[in-house]
């Protein structure tokens, strides 16, 4: 019985040595040019309620909840979501908005766990039809994600799903703008 302790013991003191050197924090961004004026994308990009359109993690087929309060686009609107299997929810607020130049937004997951991040994105004119757009998160992690984050690396987790969304971006605003010229 004595072993068993011992094991357990060093078990635990190993994943709190993983907790102790592991990073505390991340910041994960993905860069992508889109074909259209700054203005056209920081107007798209601001709105709560266009996100489902572009972003993964809401995409049209979100099979939950989506409740939006406040002016859509400005400072203090709040986007609710809740998945239908209720294991994720949380909100995003409009925390800051810098006129075609940068918009974050605070993101509260309720669930499974509690976690607070920041999400930017931030515009920069190439010429007058080509924006950059960089969109990021940065966050604290806690215990045990931490040292789950030694195995499984924050960018390899999400920065697929932001380049997916960049992706995502790009297809719409340009589709529409071709289809703008076309008419």
């Amino acid at each position: 019985m004595t072993l068993f302790f011992y094991i357990l013991i060093a078990i635990i003191t190993f994943i709190a040595f993983l907790h102790a050197w592991a990073k505390k924090e991340f910041d994960i961004s993905r860069t992508l040019v889109i074909n259209r004026s700054k203005e056209d994308v920081y107007n798209l990009v601001r709105q709560l309620k266009k996100q489902p359109h572009w972003m993964p993690w809401l995409e049209n087929d979100y099979n939950g909840v989506l409740k939006f309060n406040g002016d859509d686009g400005k400072l203090g609107a709040l986007l609710y979501w809740k998945k239908s299997n209720r294991l994720f929810e949380g909100t995003q607020k409009i925390v800051k908005l810098n006129q075609g130049r940068i918009m974050e937004t605070r993101v509260l997951i309720l669930r499974p766990v509690k976690l607070i991040g920041l999400e930017y994105k931030a515009f920069k004119e190439l010429d007058e039809n080509k924006t950059k757009m960089v969109w990021g998160v940065r966050g604290g992690l806690n215990f045990p994600f931490s040292v789950i984050a030694l195995f499984q690396p924050i960018d390899k987790m999400y920065g697929d799903d932001l380049e997916l969304g960049l992706k995502n971006l790009k297809k719409m605003l340009e589709y529409k703008h071709e289809k703008t010229e076309v008419n």
